[in-house]
């Protein structure tokens, strides 16, 4: 039962409670206890000096909007931010009883009726922009992922492709999503004309920008991987004559994988800090536009609510660095993944 534990708190990314469950059963008290420090105690250690040092520091700190917020008015900025959550939640709710209720009492006066039904259209909160900004980012990502894994594999089995392809990805990896952005957003509009559109147009421009400058870690990462599997492999595959398909999906692929994960840790990575900044700068629905609202705002609220989403923009961060590298322990089989 122990052992079965460890294993799934190992592939699933919890490997800090390792030494508590040993520590539970008995295996070694003083070892498990220095273990449980390392792992535990020290990153505790160090995020309440952090937290000490910037509530010293932030009071020294005068801006045009007030002092510097501690972790103190943070903390209560985002409670606020929740409680407003929560408001707006209660009007959407009310604002559609009051519609079903009206449409009630219209088809009760006449069931031939014709109801009207209005979406409600209040203001997303702080938490409604985090999720707009999560789909945003992963349809980005899987995007760049559905491009640049086919081909980095491509270009893994043929030298020759990747030497006509590698000067491209090295011309176009270094370039700014500031520098896509009014690219992205002219081509969008020009092309993507509907009376009645699936997506608005500025999740396009955002889903397109991340995808354009996640895909090469990926790209690279394959190409490379796929490059440096032994032959011996490949040629093993010919002599037994397994079809092309078999062969990428059995032994390229699988081979491989631990570097594809890499790649898509670092795209996604860089597809988060890339929409924040697309965000701000096309004013699309987002955690970056709720930054640049507050920013353009100037109230003494301003500061407060801009930390919370500077603290939101790298827990989200670090999640979604976790939830790759759980997903390559679980995929890969190695639990040593990321060490």
């Amino acid at each position: 039962m122990k052992t079965k534990i460890i294993n799934t708190l190992e592939m699933s990314g919890f490997s800090w409670l390792v030494p508590v469950v040993r520590l539970s059963t008995g295996e070694n008290p003083r070892e498990q206890i220095n273990d449980i420090m390392n792992v535990i105690g020290l990153p505790v250690i160090a995020i309440m000096a952090f937290l000490f040092i910037w509530a010293g520091a932030a009071s020294q700190v005068k801006t045009s909007l007030g002092e510097l917020p501690g972790p103190s008015q943070v903390w209560e900025q985002t409670k606020g931010l929740y409680a407003e959550h929560v408001a707006e939640r209660e009007k959407e709710t009310a604002f559609y009883e009051r519609q079903e209720q009206r449409n009630a009492k219209k088809l009760e006066k006449n069931p031939d009726a014709k109801i009207k039904w209005r979406e409600y259209t209040g203001k997303p909160t702080f938490f409604d922009q985090i999720w707009t900004s999560l789909f945003t980012v992963f349809t980005g990502f899987f995007m760049a992922a559905l491009i640049a894994i086919p081909v980095g594999v491509a270009c893994g089995l043929s030298p020759k492709l990747y030497g006509a392809i590698s000067p491209l990805v090295q011309i176009f990896k270094p370039v700014s999503p500031l520098a896509w952005l009014p690219i992205v957003t002219m081509v969008v509009s020009a092309v993507y004309i509907s009376e009645d559109p699936m997506f608005q147009k500025s999740f396009i421009t955002s889903a397109i920008t991340v995808t354009l400058c996640s895909l090469w870690p990926t790209l690279i990462n394959t190409a490379v991987a796929v490059a440096s599997i032994d032959k011996d492999l490949i040629n093993v595959g010919r002599v037994i004559r397994l079809h092309w398909v078999t062969q990428v999906f059995k032994i390229a692929i699988p081979a491989s994988l631990p570097m594809i994960f890499t790649g898509l840790r670092i795209s996604l990575g860089i597809g988060w800090m890339v929409l924040i900044a697309a965000e701000m700068l096309a004013q699309n629905p987002g955690l970056g536009k709720f930054v640049w609202d507050e920013f353009q705002n100037g109230s003494s609220d301003s500061l407060g609510r801009i930390m919370v989403a500077v603290l939101a923009i790298g827990i989200i961060g670090f999640l979604l660095d976790w939830l790759m590298l759980t997903l390559q322990k679980v995929l890969s089989h190695d639990k040593n993944a990321g060490r």
